[in-house]
């Protein structure tokens, strides 16, 4: 959005649809907390769900602009995506879809989701079953890759990429099987090179990844809740020990203190030892009070992102959540975590190049598959051992007679305004949510463990800039907060390759991605995933955007910065369930039952399969590649 004309037309475009919108967030939010409690919630009515967070929106304000290439009609879950989404939610096709089916055509496996764990569940069902066998990839969006894709803008004839959510990777061991995973798709799974600094004599650092940090050159603000409504910037706040925060002097001491290593609570050496299993049965809260010395108020009231893993606050997630990834995937922390210039879409791409090269007609090299446009007739060509039909929405799946003996599984699914079926003799469910609602014969068992699979919403806004040199007068490029939308920032180096110029700067365009979460403490799981979805589905873009606007020009004003002339474009990437929370006794149950994920992960269900990184309780492409790799290798047993 080099010369702001893009912006221009699109809000012409949007303007009307805008001052149609009949219901806002605001009024959204109003609505009667126990139909909230109740929104999403297996069992629940029906009707009531139907009357919860149903948008007012036309699509225009829902999505937005989105971007420029391949990806802009795909930034999160678009309009069409939710309207989908929830007419399988409330039952629109399913119940008759499959009762009078002709089918299309027939495969040897179809899998019901498009992104890193579906692709990583073609691949290994034709490496392990053998030549001469042929999948189908069915994804409800316009985009391969789930959420792992990337908004791309133009900022004054630069070309500058953004995850739209899955971002980061972490080189794997040698040796390991998500190293084979990663050789396999043509990527070395090593660390990159970064733009180093070319920016004057500051020398700031500049972080690789958008998450920040707590060193010299991280800022926190303060705003109105601290007395403050003019704003106050304190720079390098760990390193003055907090001196010159707004905090009460009992909270500084907790915080400082907290920095200092404890041993008040288990801490796990392997999945599965006693110490992680007394994790899962507390609180993330619970155990950073007995770790940390911290109280409940100040982890609530001053450390927003304590658990913004997983989207939920600290005190309905279980205390093993954190150390899950690292127990079961050790990688190589020599290293640090990496980042794609698109984050874990540069992994989606070259899942895709091993699946069907012509998808990415480029070199087999990070500068290829990040640079080429998709060759999007390439995806679903008859007579290709792997099909990928993009805009193919999954709404019922069901065995050809008792799960026990049938020989083959019908999916019925909507494509370009259609009901279509296909056969196949084995099935692997590679979605999320919509699992359990969508196969019409899953046992009382696997319904019930579906049920306490709880999800937060997210909204991931890609904010394009003109220049950070604003930051660097103050010599940060890390930002935190505690108030409005977002809690935090960095500015990051990218990667030497895509395009990206040869050192960073602060007078050259930079993309800033900041995650929004919807966290509520004390209020429980449910309800906090309810409320959040309500304000995500009915807060239109032009909300979203003047929020942000106003946010930054009271944080940033003071050191010179323009809303007008700085922001070149704002991308928002809306994900109704994006994370998956793990409660207490996700993965190891409670009182004698089993752990509900475990319910879904130790057999198939006749001849279907679940993956997907839900049944992992972590949120991590790994999860996504090893629990679809499990289910396949399930199915052909």
């Amino acid at each position: 959005m080099g010369s702001g004309m893009d912006r221009r037309k699109f809000l012409k475009a949007t303007g009307a649809a805008a001052a149609g919108a009949a219901v806002t967030g605001d009024k959204l939010l109003g609505m009667d907390a126990k139909i909230a409690r109740e929104d999403y919630v297996a069992g629940a009515p029906a009707a009531m769900q139907r009357a919860v967070a149903r948008p007012a929106l036309a699509a225009a304000e829902w999505d937005g602009f989105g971007g420029l290439g391949d990806y802009a009609t795909a930034n999160g879950n678009t309009h069409a995506v939710m309207t989908a989404g929830h007419a399988i939610r409330d039952g629109v096709y399913s119940p008759g879809m499959l009762s009078t089916a002709h089918v299309d055509e027939a495969y040897d496996c179809v899998v019901v989701g498009g992104g890193i764990s579906g692709l990583a569940a073609a691949q290994t069902f034709l490496e392990k079953a053998g030549r001469g066998k042929t999948c189908l990839v069915l994804e409800n969006h316009s985009v391969f890759g789930g959420e792992a894709r990337r908004n791309e803008f133009d900022v004054n004839g630069q070309r500058m990429i953004a995850p739209q959510g899955s971002a980061m990777f972490f080189p794997p061991l040698a040796g390991s099987s998500l190293l084979k995973f990663y050789q396999s798709i043509g990527f070395d799974g090593k660390g990159f090179d970064y733009q180093p600094w070319g920016g004057g004599p500051e020398n700031i650092p500049v972080a690789i990844t958008s998450y920040a940090g707590n060193g010299k050159n991280m800022g926190m603000f303060f705003g109105k809740m601290f007395g403050h409504p003019e704003g106050l910037w304190l720079i390098d706040p760990w390193g003055k020990k907090l001196e010159g925060a707004p905090f009460p002097e009992n909270v500084k001491a907790e915080l400082l203190a907290a920095r200092r290593p404890g041993s008040g609570a288990p801490k796990p050496k392997l999945y599965g030892d006693e110490a992680s299993r007394a994790l899962d049965r507390m609180t993330q809260e619970e155990f950073m009070m007995q770790r940390d010395g911290l109280s409940r108020e100040t982890i609530r009231m001053y450390m927003p992102d304590a658990a913004s893993g997983a989207g939920a606050s600290g005190d309905v997630i279980s205390a093993l959540a954190d150390f899950v990834p690292d127990l079961v995937f050790p990688w190589d922390t020599k290293q640090r975590s990496q980042m794609f210039p698109d984050g874990n879409g540069g992994i989606a791409r070259f899942q895709m190049k091993a699946l069907v090269p012509d998808a990415l007609p480029g070199p087999l090299t990070l500068d290829g598959t990040c640079r080429t446009r998709i060759h999007f007739a390439a995806l679903d060509r008859p007579n290709q051992p792997v099909r990928v039909r993009l805009k193919a929405t999954v709404m019922a799946v069901k065995h050809d007679g008792d799960a026990a003996a049938a020989k083959t599984v019908t999916v019925g699914y909507m494509h370009e305004g259609r009901p279509r079926h296909v056969r196949a003799k084995s099935v692997v469910m590679a979605g999320g949510w919509t699992t359990a609602r969508t196969i019409m014969d899953l046992p009382q068992g696997h319904r019930e463990a579906y049920s306490q699979f709880h999800r937060m919403p997210c909204l991931v806004a890609n904010i394009a800039l003109t220049n950070w040199r604003f930051l660097a007068k103050q010599g940060i490029s890390e930002c935190k907060w505690y108030e409005g939308l977002g809690e935090s920032f960095a500015v990051r180096r990218w990667p030497l390759f895509g395009g990206t110029p040869a050192t960073i700067t602060p007078d050259e365009p930079t993309v800033i991605t900041m995650k929004i979460y919807f966290t509520q403490p004390g209020v429980p799981l449910q309800e906090q995933a309810a409320k959040g979805r309500i304000k995500l589905l009915g807060t239109p873009f032009s909300e979203f955007e003047r929020q942000i606007r106003e946010q930054f020009t009271l944080m940033f004003a003071r050191w010179g910065f323009d809303a007008k002339r700085d922001i070149a474009g704002i991308i928002l990437n809306r994900w109704g369930h994006a994370y998956l929370v793990a409660q207490p006794g996700f993965f190891f149950g409670e009182e004698g039952n089993a752990a509900p994920r475990e319910v879904l992960r130790r057999a198939p269900f006749g001849r279907i399969g679940f993956a997907n990184s839900d049944l992992s309780g972590i949120m991590d492409h790994r999860a996504s590649i090893d629990e679809a790799q499990r289910a396949v290798n399930q199915l052909l047993a």
